[in-house]
């Protein structure tokens, strides 16, 4: 976990490539809140003989999960309340209990007001307390792509949890990548969709060249030794944290809040450092490649579920510029489409975590898609 944790920075978390986290206190006078406690349940589901598409197999697969609020049953005796939140590469759910996102959405009154919805956070394949290869299988762990992510997440949720429709499956970066693939590959499993940061297109150009050279940076350090070693080889994962780190910036954000040479330095290579404390470079290597055979846009007409999928205009791994948007939206006569504009405020791909910049179209999206409505609120704490 305490690798996880960390290394949920690169597109999930705030710690560095998505410039999520607040100035460091010498950029402000005043305190940093203190992040609610908020009432999480945690549990781990197994799933057993897992086939992935690579062919491998594991006997046993851990899917471990965070909750917070219970299920409502329907009167039929369905869970009609779950929400499952899906994180981005190197993440965990953790993440999801940051004061940005959580104290603007899990509230009394708030759009996923935890006296009212089921909150699922799962650890994905290859990340935080859910099976990966640091766990002693190293680079022997079977090659997991985002199919197998998203069937393990189906799994867990109805398996595992006994939930058959989930009413809001939302997810970040790789999470908004697993709602595409779930879209096409369980057309009937969400109620809505929110994916947010990603294209439905292959990863590809840009994208695939700075996620290939991380992973060659590791795999150049004699350290690696072919992923047997005896010590993370920190001159490997220094190069691949330093492309995450620039891959997730935010250009406008980063100039008002470090504008002299001396705190940008300082800054990126704080954060560098502190994130390599706890990436393992195995974990690494394969949360990088998943996305090597993501590809939904042949299929996109067989999106059925109603989305509201949002995208930054400062985003580095999804900029602006692409078509992607406008001729998907063609296809997918349920899906609407933002893009929020660049601001000094905004955190480029990490806009994901702060709902503050998207809340309003959650709201919407949770209204358009309210029949059966969800439960009353009841008391949850």
């Amino acid at each position: 976990m305490k690798a996880a944790l960390l290394a949920a920075a690169f597109f999930a978390a705030p710690a560095f490539a998505q410039t999520a986290a607040p100035p460091p206190a010498a950029a402000s006078t005043a305190p940093a809140p203190a992040p609610t406690r908020w009432p999480v349940k945690e549990g781990n589901y197994v799933i057993r003989d897992f086939a992935f598409q690579s062919g491998g197999r594991l006997p046993a697969l851990r899917m471990h999960y965070r909750t917070l609020g219970k299920p409502h049953r329907d009167a039929s005796g369905a869970i009609d309340n779950a929400v499952m939140v899906l994180h981005g590469t190197g993440g965990t759910g953790a993440q999801f209990l940051q004061p940005q996102f959580a104290d603007r959405l899990y509230g009394p009154g708030q759009p996923l007001d935890i006296a009212r919805y089921w909150i699922i956070l799962p650890d994905n394949i290859g990340h935080g307390e859910s099976s990966k290869p640091s766990d002693g299988l190293h680079m022997r762990f079977p090659a997991y792509d985002y199919d197998d992510m998203v069937d393990a997440q189906v799994a867990l949720m109805t398996k595992g949890l006994g939930v058959a429709h989930p009413r809001l499956v939302f997810g970040t970066s790789m999470g908004c990548m697993h709602g595409f693939v779930m879209a096409e590959r369980h057309p009937d499993f969400a109620r809505a969709l929110m994916p947010m940061a990603c294209e439905p297109v292959a990863i590809a150009g840009l994208n695939r060249m700075w996620r290939q050279l991380a992973i060659d940076g590791i795999k150049a350090d004699p350290v690696w030794a072919g992923g047997d070693y005896k010590a993370q080889p920190a001159a490997g994962l220094r190069t691949a944290a330093s492309l995450l780190f620039v891959a997730g910036g935010a250009p406008l954000y980063l100039q008002a809040t470090y504008p002299t040479r001396t705190k940008a330095s300082a800054y990126a290579q704080e954060r560098v450092a502190a994130s390599i404390a706890g990436l393992d470079a195995n974990d690494l290597i394969y949360q990088l490649d998943a996305s090597r055979n993501y590809d939904p846009w042949p299929r996109l007409e067989a999106i059925r579920t109603p989305m509201t999928w949002i995208n930054s205009a400062d985003d580095f791994i999804n900029p602006r510029g692409l078509p992607y948007p406008a001729e998907a939206l063609k296809r997918m006569p349920t899906a609407r489409f933002r893009m929020i504009a660049e601001t000094p405020e905004t955190r480029g791909h990490g806009t994901h975590t702060w709902a503050r910049f998207w809340e309003k179209d959650l709201v919407e999206l949770l209204a358009r898609t309210a029949s059966p409505a969800p439960p009353p609120p009841r008391s949850s704490r």
